[in-house]
């Protein structure tokens, strides 16, 4: 297909955006367009979620599983998704940091 049809006449406006919003994900305007976000469709998303389902669910497993004075295991990371910014590491508090150091907390 070439574009200048469009300027000479052969090709309609109707039919030129048609072409355009079904270009597939992997085309370098929809990766211009949309960056990261591109690469991800419906069933990207989908396994991802399944993924973060399962951890979440093993994870419940294990701590209700374990001793009552044993460490609690971390809630699991959700898997990266493009566009959105990763959660960042908990700070830990002043009373974390002196026990961890063995000082007396503030």
């Amino acid at each position: 297909m070439d574009l200048l049809d469009y300027y000479r006449g052969k090709l309609t406006p109707r039919r030129l955006r048609v072409l355009i919003r079904h270009l597939p994900r992997e085309s370098a305007l929809v990766r211009a367009l949309h960056g990261e976000a591109a690469e991800w469709g419906l069933t990207e998303h989908l396994l991802a979620g399944a993924v973060d389902e399962l951890a979440v669910g093993n994870w419940l497993f294990v701590a209700a599983n374990s001793a009552e004075g044993a460490d609690q295991p971390d809630r699991p990371r959700p898997v990266p998704r493009p566009g959105l910014e990763p959660e960042p590491d908990p700070a830990a508090s002043t009373d974390e940091i002196a026990a961890f150091f063995g000082t007396p907390g503030r």
